[in-house]
């Protein structure tokens, strides 16, 4: 009894048992195998490979750009509840519709500013501008969308009015009178009514409920001034 039983001093100078001992009474079986092959799947490999863009021609690439801009158009043109214009946003649309409606907006005199029509860096200074405005009104009033977006969405809901511009110079070559103007006021009318629903459409579930018509109202008056520029052109 007396020499099994051990004094404080010697547990506490005896050494410490080390940490994996234990692991050399484990055998492992000869049935299991442990080798094996890290491989990656084909499946993310190619999927990895086609979203790299780094291998792709430049032809390729402004090709799926003119896509893109193309189907974003499409969803203009028929409104609907979508979030491919928040989602895959881009300033390519917009840009070519604010250039094509500033210019469009021309008169045919050389020297227009005798004229009274509105310069080429007016109309695209009036479109961004206003594109801005509203986007800082949309971020203030708790929008939960970011600057680019809401600038993607409104210059794309120009389509409908650049189109109206467009049906307009076609009937002012026409002789001038009550009907070509009120032909001119019903095709200005849908299209503002069109590019009000297409702009509320992508822009009405980011906006908290209760302020949605503080968010509506400057993009209804972006577009009526858009409006009012296609109305009251005349080519000189």
């Amino acid at each position: 009894m007396a020499e099994a039983a051990e004094s404080p001093g010697d547990r506490g100078t005896a050494s410490p048992r080390p940490l994996f001992a234990g692991l050399s009474d484990i055998s492992i079986s000869q049935d299991i195998p442990i080798e094996g092959e890290i491989t990656i799947p084909m499946r993310s490999r190619n999927r990895e490979f086609d979203s790299s863009t780094l291998n792709e021609s430049v032809r390729n690439t402004i090709m799926r750009d003119l896509k893109a801009v193309g189907k974003k158009f499409m969803h203009v043109l028929y409104p609907r509840k979508s979030n491919t214009l928040l989602r895959d946003w881009d300033l390519w649309g917009p840009l070519i519709l604010c250039v094509t409606l500033a210019l469009m907006l021309q008169r045919g005199s050389v020297d227009s500013e005798k004229d009274g029509g509105p310069q080429f860096a007016e109309v695209f200074v009036i479109l961004w501008f206003g594109a801005v405005t509203i986007t800082l009104n949309s971020k203030l009033l708790g929008g939960n969308i970011s600057f680019f977006q809401s600038l993607c969405v409104l210059g794309y809901c120009i389509l409908p009015l650049t189109v109206a511009m467009l049906i307009c110079r076609l009937v002012l070559l026409a002789e001038p009178g009550p009907v070509n103007f009120t032909v001119r006021l019903f095709v200005v009318i849908v299209m503002f009514a069109w590019s009000i629903a297409a702009s509320t459409a992508f822009l009405a579930d980011s906006q908290p409920p209760n302020r949605k018509a503080l968010a509506v109202y400057p993009v209804f008056l972006f577009y009526f001034v858009i409006s009012w520029m296609i109305l009251t052109f005349t080519p000189q």
